[in-house]
């Protein structure tokens, strides 16, 4: 991990978070962030290629913690989160959305 990489996931989270609250849904959902993934992915800003990083959100709603089912979030939202990353978080160009649930997968990410 890096600083810059640091930064970059802040960021993403930061902005994820902030969308959840504009929403009136970040007090429903039982917990949520972005994952900064290892993962880089082709993709075009502009006339050229790029070679960037992905985010993955998670957001999920549980009463227990034990299990959790990914939170139905409305696709604007999503599509308004992913619009904002990709342009306002250096290096990202690819946004993705964990729709797996608790079991088989566990909340968080490692």
């Amino acid at each position: 991990m890096t600083e810059e990489r640091l930064a970059t996931l802040r960021a993403a989270d930061a902005l994820f978070i902030a969308e959840l609250r504009a929403a009136g849904l970040y007090r429903e959902v039982g917990q949520a962030f972005a994952v900064l993934t290892p993962i880089h992915s082709v993709g075009v800003m502009g006339d050229g290629r790029t070679y960037g990083n992905v985010v993955a959100l998670r957001a999920v709603t549980t009463g227990d913690f034990m299990t959790a089912d990914w939170t139905r979030l409305p696709y604007d939202l999503l599509g308004r989160v992913a619009n904002r990353i990709v342009n306002e978080v250096p290096a990202v160009n690819r946004v993705v959305f964990d729709i797996t649930s608790k079991p088989p997968a566990t909340i968080e990410w490692e």
